[in-house]
């Protein structure tokens, strides 16, 4: 979970995630969005797989990563079960929502 939490600090890396909500994407497509040096965009990539949040798959010469929703929801959910949020105990997010309705 660590691992999640550390790719997830920065926001280029953040930002990387958000792109590829909607469905894979190729390493240029990615770069297009950035003004970073490959080196670098390929740093953020490597602490993302690392992080197991984005699978990459190599066709031909060209790199395409897409987004393993599940890592990201686990990391998630272990956060809020760790911080006794949605567990019925006083002030949980989710008995904030139950009362508003």
């Amino acid at each position: 979970m660590n691992r999640v939490f550390k790719a997830l600090a920065d926001p280029s890396r953040r930002r990387i995630l958000q792109l590829l909500r909607d469905g894979p994407l190729s390493a240029g497509d990615i770069a297009r969005h950035f003004d970073l040096a490959k080196p670098t965009l390929s740093g953020h990539f490597a602490v993302l797989r690392e992080a197991d949040l984005v699978d990459q798959e190599r066709q031909g010469t060209t790199i395409y990563y897409r987004l393993k929703l599940s890592v990201l929801e686990e990391a998630l959910s272990g956060l809020m079960d760790s911080m006794g949020i949605g567990q019925g105990e006083p002030g949980a997010a989710g008995d904030l929502l139950k009362q508003e309705k």
